[in-house]
């Protein structure tokens, strides 16, 4: 299959543990086992132990054993904790539930441990392996592990497809206190015996600060029991300052992602989404919690259809009640009784009994505020030793009332903040108002060091004392995120500080998500059209991203935040980060079929070029836009964008740029099944790259016009170019495209019946798309294989490759599945 930005994969160099082998007219490769970077030889016992592996314990009892065997080879001590966060810039805490086997460590940070360690290039395929069947078998529910990450979902595999059950409840409310009431009347809407008569909604309201969030989670975890199909969370984001309320399309896909259901099964208009999302829901137990949202045409296309779910909204909105059938509960302040029960829970009854009148004016102060009165209660835990009439009488001389949301007093609420705000050591203060200059989510430790413009070791100890003073929450671990109304706060003091150290820290913050997504782009994706990247600004931390493996994570864990970057970067008139962003985010988005986040992306990025009057990287931008539209089933603006592109790169005097516009209308050509045309301008593209001597491009579309040819009939002409194809991206190294053009050739050879070269093919390529770790691509290999066993009449190998693909497309809840079953119920039948 063509190697492109729409069907090609990730660049991957691979190492030395792979060597080529001239077979016959095409290349074979062959793995050598056994030979580490460092020329070390492969422990054979742990390779045993990692096959073996099934829990997340015993899978850190391997790198406990690593890392003791690092130790030994140089002669040293183990790195203790301390070193290894100094290395790593993780938390000392993080690290010791990755090495303990409470947590199972996230792809790239289990990587960054590989490394560390000294693993062999051999080990660490295998234990990468290892970490991704333990990941599996945490999600499919078949093996009990601590400390998962709140929000992953566990997934069932039948015949008919993948079933997600989504767990998506942020962590439980440490010292949740009160609110008696409201519990009794959630419980009395989950209550009911059977099917619902009509689906419940229950709407929180309140002003901010007040609650309604901690509510929502303290009861949905009470009561998740009773929904066995799972609970869907989001943030609807309705009052946040640095960003605007999340669309409904983009929740609605959320929910669908989460639910198991494959990117590319996703329509794309919000009508149809809303109807995939309720049909999906049918007959199924769901409970549905929709936090902070800001209206009723936000909240209304997110309901189920089905009397079974259960719907709680928070919202400071109490409009959001005249839906029909919604319950309201509205959440007023804590009670005298309450807010004591809330800070014993926090500091413990011995400090409130004695001194009863100064705990009493800490809670009239905070006028019973739960937000003020746990920042309250996180700066009197800190300072054991400090009596707590000392903490009333720093907030004995406030302003008096502060007026928020609408009206409604909730009195020294700046006060408490600025209270607990003005008692952060410098830097941390610093970093706090810098906070309120990012978009959220929420944020990682290297990223808040570019946006303070110090290290990865130092951002981490501060992050720990703006976490003790509860201003932060380490929602998942290395993950930071605050409450909107302090975020609020951060952005008024972000706002007062000197303009110059503001510009500042938002070039550096854009400069490292931009410089982090542009190099784990080149990793997955080198084919690409590259252009050079300004210098990132002093102080900027780009993150390592060395393996397709460690790109596609950070990617992953990081697309939230990115699509916020866009949008921010293209309001704020950063017309160039928008764009080059945007781009760098493209193949990432296209893996993994979220068409309608690289269509959001791309649009706020051409608005912004557009308005700086950046043609060149406006045509650029179409030319992505175009194959988002054209996924999208949008040819004909696709089409319209694509002579945009090509004009204004003609204008330009950008024959590099007629070529990849060329190249892209060939790609959506095909994709209409016009294959004719898709080699015309494949063609055309290629004499034009001939011409300017790009070598890389030229591999690619050799490939490409290769394939094309295949899908006209013409195997032979196929196997011409696409053999020129792979003799040159030998000689540039790019193993990645090789494994590609591979397939391209076993799929020639096996239409020209010469089934053995094309077995020999599609297993070579095999090889490559497995130590990738890209699973698409190995069950597309191993779909092309098994078809071609088939063909040779080996039927049991036949279904052994079709299986461990249908396997693989089950667990991605991937539309291919389907055509394997259909596969293996002919072979069966």
């Amino acid at each position: 299959m063509p190697d492109d930005d729409g069907h090609g994969r990730g660049r991957h160099r691979l190492p030395s543990v792979i060597y080529h082998v001239r077979t016959g007219s095409d290349i074979g490769w062959r793995v050598a086992v056994g030979v580490g970077d460092a020329g070390q030889p492969a422990d054979a016992a742990l390779l045993a132990a990692a096959n073996a592996v099934s829990r997340v314990d015993e899978l850190a009892e391997l790198l406990r054993g690593l890392r003791r065997r690092h130790a030994r080879r140089d002669n040293a001590s183990q790195w203790t904790l301390r070193e290894l966060a100094a290395r790593t810039g993780w938390a000392r805490s993080v690290i010791g539930q990755y090495l303990s086997g409470r947590t199972l460590p996230p792809t790239d940070r289990f990587d960054v441990l590989l490394d560390l360690f000294g693993a062999t290039l051999v080990e660490r395929g295998v234990l990468a392996t290892a970490r991704d069947r333990v990941e599996e078998a945490r999600r499919s529910g078949s093996v009990a592990v601590d400390g998962d990450a709140a929000g992953q979902p566990s997934t069932t595999t039948s015949g008919a497809g993948r079933s997600a059950i989504p767990r998506q409840l942020p962590a439980r409310v440490r010292g949740f206190a009160g609110r008696t009431a409201e519990l009794a009347a959630l419980d009395g809407l989950a209550a009911a015996e059977g099917p619902y008569p009509a689906m419940m909604i229950a709407v929180v309201s309140g002003t901010a600060g007040v609650g309604k969030t901690a509510l929502a989670v303290h009861w949905a975890h009470r009561v998740a029991d009773r929904f066995p199909d799972g609970q869907l969370f989001v943030n609807l984001r309705g009052f946040e300052p640095t960003a605007p309320p999340m669309t409904p399309g983009e929740a609605v896909r959320g929910f669908l992602d989460g639910l198991g259901v494959a990117p590319e099964r996703i329509p794309a208009d919000l009508d149809a989404q809303v109807g995939l999302y309720r049909t999906v829901l049918a007959e199924r137990r769901v409970l549905v919690v929709l936090d902070n949202a800001a209206s009723v045409e936000q909240v209304r296309p997110l309901l189920p259809g089905s009397a079974g779910c259960l719907v709680v909204v928070t919202s400071r909105l109490t409009s959001l009640t005249v839906m029909d059938g919604a319950h309201p509960l509205p959440l007023g302040l804590l009670t005298l009784q309450e807010a004591g029960d809330l800070l014993v829970g926090r500091l413990g009854p011995d400090r409130l009994t004695a001194e009863p009148a100064a705990a009493q004016g800490l809670i009239d102060a905070c006028a019973r505020l739960p937000l003020a009165l746990s920042i309250v209660a996180a700066r009197a835990a800190n300072n054991p030793t400090f009596p707590l009439a000392s903490l009333e009488a720093d907030l004995a001389g406030s302003d008096g009332l502060d007026v928020l949301d609408g009206g409604e007093p909730t009195s020294d609420v700046r006060t408490v903040l600025s209270w607990s705000y003005e008692r952060l050591k410098p830097p941390a203060a610093r970093l706090f108002r810098l906070l309120g200059l990012h978009p959220g989510p929420d944020i990682s430790a290297a990223a808040a060091a570019s946006l303070a413009g110090t290290s990865g070791g130092e951002a981490q100890s501060l992050f720990a004392e703006l976490t003790r003073a509860s201003l932060l929450i380490e929602h998942v671990p290395g993950r930071y995120s605050m409450h909107d109304l302090l975020r609020v706060y951060a952005a008024e003091l972000a706002d007062a500080v000197d303009p110059r150290e503001r510009d500042a820290a938002r070039l550096r913050i854009l400069d490292h998500y931009l410089h982090t997504a542009y190099t784990a782009s080149l990793v997955i994706a080198p084919q690409r059209d590259l252009f050079t990247l300004d210098p990132a600004q002093p102080g900027v931390i780009v993150e390592p991203v060395t393996s397709h493996r460690s790109a596609v994570a950070w990617f992953g864990t990081e697309r939230p935040v990115l699509l916020a970057v866009v949008r921010q970067a293209a309001s704020d008139g950063f017309a160039t980060h928008a764009w080059q962003l945007a781009w760098s985010m493209f193949f990432f988005l296209h893996l993994r079929g979220r068409w309608h986040d690289s269509l959001e992306a791309q649009q706020a990025a051409l608005a912004a070029v557009n308005e700086a009057g950046d043609l060149a990287a406006a045509a650029t931008v179409r030319r992505d836009l175009a194959q988002c539209l054209a996924r999208l089933q949008r040819f004909d603006e696709a089409d319209a964008q694509l002579r945009q592109a090509h004009d204004i790169h003609a204008s330009l005097g950008d024959t590099d740029g007629v070529a990849w516009t060329l190249h892209r209308m060939g790609w959506i050509a095909d994709d209409q099944g016009n294959h004719r045309d898709a080699v015309r301008h494949a063609e055309h593209a290629l004499r034009l790259f001939h011409e300017t001597g790009n070598l890389r491009a030229r591999a690619h579309v050799l490939n490409v016009v290769g394939w094309y040819q295949a899908q006209l009939g013409d195997h032979s002409m196929a196997l011409v170019y696409c053999r020129q194809a792979l003799e040159l991206n030998r000689t540039l190294g790019n193993d990645i495209a090789m494994a590609n053009v591979l397939d391209s050739i076993g799929y020639a050879h096996q239409h020209l019946g010469e089934y053995e070269q094309a077995a020999n093919c599609y297993l070579e390529s095999l090889a490559f798309f497995r130590a990738l770790g890209e699973p698409y691509y190995t069950a597309q290999a191993l779909t092309h294989l098994g078809d071609v066993r088939h063909a040779m009449g080996d039927g049991p190998d036949a279904c052994a490759a079709w299986q461990e693909a249908l396997d693989i497309f089950e667990r991605l809840g991937h539309t291919n599945a389907d055509g394997i079953r259909a596969r293996l119920h002919d072979y069966a039948t």
